[in-house]
């Protein structure tokens, strides 16, 4: 028997959408690897003594890293038929994340753009990284290419 399609098309969001993502903490474990990945070995990352001299009083977390965990957890909400991850609008690090720090991601559907092809449209969505607290550490936009049913 086929699996139903539980994927969220281009015609089923109103602009105002909104979704929460499941949370997720960043190790330790996590910024090396990233450091080893990038090779962005900046003492800020991975040098606590350094980092302790600093204004954020212990190492953190890359501003990319943080961003590829948010880009992961997109895919805790519901599922969009992706084509594509088309960019960012306007992304801002507004705050840093500790190691042990636990990050969740809110998503709102801002605007709804035609595509020059009538199988696929654009959704853009204003995209918040949060912190344990609540407090806002990166935000901005995403544009997603995704498909329309009729095209399905």
């Amino acid at each position: 028997m086929p699996q139903e399609d539980t994927r969220v098309f281009y015609e089923d969001l109103e602009e105002g959408a909104e979704h929460k993502s499941t949370g997720r903490t960043i190790t330790e474990t996590d910024v090396v690897s990233f450091a080893g990945l990038s090779g962005d070995f900046n003492n800020m990352h991975i040098d606590e003594e350094f980092a302790k001299n600093t204004v954020f009083k212990g190492r953190v977390a890359h501003g990319l890293c943080v961003l590829s965990v948010a880009s992961g957890l997109w895919f805790t909400m519901p599922r969009l038929a992706t084509i594509a991850f088309m960019g960012l609008e306007d992304w801002r690090f507004s705050g840093a994340v500790k190691f042990g720090d636990t990050i969740h991601i809110t998503r709102r559907l801002v605007e709804k753009r035609e595509h020059k092809r009538p199988n696929m449209g654009f959704l853009i969505f204003e995209v918040n990284v949060h912190n344990q607290s609540g407090e806002i550490v990166q935000k901005g936009k995403w544009v997603i290419l995704v498909q329309r049913k009729e095209s399905a």
